[in-house]
């Protein structure tokens, strides 16, 4: 499909997806193989010999995200830390530099801090809402990446996508995105500068909490051959059934993300007007510093809140056993509500490091229940 041609939705339903050519499915197939017959060594039908190296359902799904982000060419994996380690190994060589945000993801800052520091990759956390710093950082490392995520997990912060790309390239980096909070519904990082996208797709592509999966998303062409290679080097592939489920969830992100907004938003609202609550944490909200930033570069502030419990820390952990809808769980972006306690789920892993997050902070995934619903689940667990 011409992308330029159509809009988001249409993209999501339609790009990569034709209707089978053999028998007129709507739906792409699940090429539930591993091997593909050969006419005559080195015929391959289509380019596909082995399914770790290429599957026509994995390409389809590929397909539809690099159109979405406008990408030039996307890659599938098994999981998002999976898309993460991959490009990172692509990109990077022992001895090289990255910054990464003061307030990351946690299994992000666990790979970075206990797998690619023993690998000779070094990094260096920066709060990247504060851009002198970035700038300061980026002179002093010189680093051969700037990771960012944006909103960020789990303090929703919102960093300017478009100034982190022009630091990084003033100083001879890439600007990596990570994108899964926004989904490319609510934001499309390659316009604003960065040169990679990476998702969780597990998260809102997916979007039913039945599927894990990652995905890589490129701007320049030329990066693809190197991608490619060591994605087949590695292994760390989507399967068919995986590609297939999440192209599925794909196909209703829009609407989706429409209502996961809404939701979030007055549960937002509620909660900055509970006693027992010390603070919001949601873009959304005009008190939020990086409200007016959000408006220019999102289409809406996404369907994740956190707060901070006035009473502390064991009333917050107290609180995230006592709600009926929000299950307590990990993970987020699906269509049910679910609660968490950060500092001891998510991001245990950065407990007494410069990125520890607040022990009385509690992140909310607001799925697309009734809202009056949720909001009167978190009512009564709060009281």
């Amino acid at each position: 499909m011409n992308r330029d041609e159509y809009g988001f939705e249409t993209l999501a339903i339609h790009a990569g997806q034709d209707p089978d050519a053999l028998t007129g499915a709507v739906v792409p197939p699940i090429y539930q193989t591993s091997t593909y017959k050969q006419d005559g060594v080195g015929g391959t039908r289509g380019g596909y010999e082995y399914s770790r190296t290429a599957n026509p359902t994995r390409t389809a799904l590929e397909q539809c995200l690099a159109a979405l982000e406008n990408g030039a060419r996307a890659f599938a994996f098994a999981s998002g830390m999976a898309a993460e380690d991959c490009l990172i190994r692509t990109l990077c060589r022992p001895g090289d530099r990255v910054l990464i945000p003061g307030d990351a993801y946690g299994g992000t800052f666990r790979l970075f801090d206990k797998v690619l520091t023993t690998w000779g990759v070094q990094h260096a956390p920066v709060m990247q809402t504060d851009l002198e710093a970035v700038a300061r950082a980026a002179e002093a490392q010189r680093p051969r990446l700037i990771w960012a995520e944006t909103p960020t997990n789990p303090l929703l912060s919102i960093v300017d996508i478009r100034a982190l790309a022009a630091i990084a390239h003033e100083h001879g980096a890439l600007l990596v995105v990570d994108n899964t909070f926004a989904s490319p519904y609510l934001q499309r990082p390659l316009d604003l500068g960065a040169d990679f996208i990476v998702h969780s797709t597990t998260k809102y592509l997916g979007g039913h909490s039945d599927v894990v999966g990652g995905a890589v998303v490129i701007k320049d062409p030329s990066h693809a051959e190197a991608l490619a290679f060591t994605q087949n080097a590695t292994g760390a592939v989507a399967g068919p059934f995986d590609a297939w489920l999440t192209l599925r969830g794909i196909r209703t992100l829009a609407v989706r993300m429409d209502r996961h907004c809404a939701n979030a938003a007055r549960i937002a609202h509620a909660l900055a007007e509970h006693p027992a609550v010390a603070s919001v944490l949601y873009p959304g909200l005009p008190g939020h510093p990086g409200h007016e930033l959000a408006k220019a570069q999102m289409r809406d502030f996404g369907g994740m809140v956190s707060f901070r419990v006035a009473a502390g820390e064991a009333a917050a952990v107290e609180l995230c056993a006592k709600t009926r809808l929000f299950t307590l769980g990990e993970s987020l972006g699906g269509v049910e509500s679910l609660i968490e306690h950060p500092a001891r789920m998510t991001h245990a892993s950065t407990a007494g490091s410069p990125l520890e997050v607040p022990a009385d902070l509690v992140r909310l995934s607001v799925g697309i229940e009734d809202p009056d619903d949720l909001i009167a689940d978190l009512s009564q667990a709060v009281a």
